[in-house]
């Protein structure tokens, strides 16, 4: 068996796809997060453009009753992303995505941040029969990415909200460099005709009514017709965890839920069972890593962590009996899932050859200035 290859910086190891190695033993995520921290370097400079968006932000709502939208899980990221908005003096509309496995934290935080803040929520909430059945059709196909109902339907309802009320402007916390770090094509693909595909193969009901899917359509309206812009707060802002989380806690009487996206049930069980037993995945090592070259742990304590197991043995069992009976699967059932080979986006109809045509023509709009770029 060969040794896994692991980086001098970081803990991304070749076990993680598409991951490469300089001379020095650096690798290519190292090598992309130094790229994009570089185009943020000069304080001053950043300063500067900082306050330039966050005054078209206000400038472009002048009138309307809100000027953003924020979307809100009750996570850290989003939390933080709400609190800086506010204190910012901008007016969000705050959006929640509710797929009915939020934690109780998760939907304690929620509540007492939109009274906190004195800010409105709008709560999309997804047919649970239909999510639930979508949920698991992706489980049948054997993807690592089975969470990409979730993700796809956050961003189809921040756009739709936003095309709604007229507004411009998102502030993003997903993908977030200094905290999350670049995860493989081939751990998290996500487009519309992804989902459309593998729920027309393992669905019961094959069509998805209420479901607010992202295809093709939506990107190209809502980017080349609305025109509404990201932003990603993090790039402007100083962003430590420990450090978050206590403001959190101080200002808004916030309490954490014990790991990264753990706010949602599903998701703790998926990242910390599902992925590592089945398709022997740890996203833990993207995640250690962001937070080591961002200074927010050391290399051996991340080392350390990775080398316990992601799952706590005593309270796998509960968790397990939860989520198949939420999904209307026996024990058994789920069980077979887990045995079945795995499979790959690359296995059933995609968006992926349609992207490579069009991502050159996106560059060249981008560059007439047609397509709205992200901050």
């Amino acid at each position: 068996m060969n040794k896994k290859t692991i980086c001098k910086r970081c803990i991304v190891d070749s076990s993680i796809p598409e991951a490469s190695f300089d001379i020095s033993g650096k690798c290519n995520h190292c090598s992309l997060y130094d790229e994009i921290d570089s185009r943020y370097s000069e304080p001053v400079k950043l300063q500067k453009e900082f306050d330039s968006i966050i005054s078209e932000i206000k400038n472009r709502g002048n009138g309307k009753n809100y000027d953003c939208i924020v979307g809100l899980s009750g996570g850290v990221d989003s939390s933080y992303t709400l609190l800086k908005a506010v204190e910012l003096g901008l007016r969000p509309l705050v959006v929640h995505f509710d797929n009915g496995w939020n934690s109780d934290k998760a939907v304690k935080n929620i509540k007492k941040m939109i009274s906190k803040l004195n800010v409105d929520l709008y709560t999309y909430v997804v047919n649970w029969q239909e999510f639930r059945d979508l949920q698991v059709s992706f489980l049948k196909a054997s993807v690592p990415d089975a969470e990409i109902p979730t993700d796809i339907a956050i961003k189809s309802v921040l756009y739709n909200t936003a095309a709604k009320h007229n507004i411009k402007y998102i502030l993003y916390s997903g993908s977030n460099h200094k905290t999350e770090g670049r995860m493989p094509r081939d751990w998290t693909y996500m487009d519309g005709r992804y989902i459309k595909s593998v729920h027309k193969i393992f669905g019961k009901n094959k069509s998805l009514p209420t479901y607010p899917n992202y295809t093709l359509k939506n990107l190209i309206y809502f980017h080349l017709f609305k025109r509404i812009k990201l932003v990603r707060l993090f790039n402007y802002i100083e962003f430590d965890n420990n450090s978050v989380v206590e403001q959190l806690r101080d200002k808004l009487n916030w309490e954490y839920y014990g790991g990264k996206h753990y706010e949602s049930i599903y998701t703790k069980f998926f990242q910390s069972y599902i992925l590592p037993v089945k398709h022997n995945i740890d996203k833990r090592l993207v995640h250690y890593s962001a937070l080591i070259r961002s200074n927010q742990i050391s290399r051996n304590e991340a080392l350390q962590r990775i080398s316990e197991l992601p799952y706590d043995i005593k309270d796998i069992k509960r968790d397990k009996e939860y989520v198949c009976k939420k999904l209307e699967l026996s024990i058994s059932e789920f069980d077979e899932i887990l045995k079945k080979p795995v499979r790959s986006y690359k296995d059933y109809k995609t968006y992926d050859n349609v992207k490579k045509h069009l991502d050159p023509i996106i560059s060249y709009l981008k560059k007439a200035k047609l397509w709205p770029t992200i901050a």
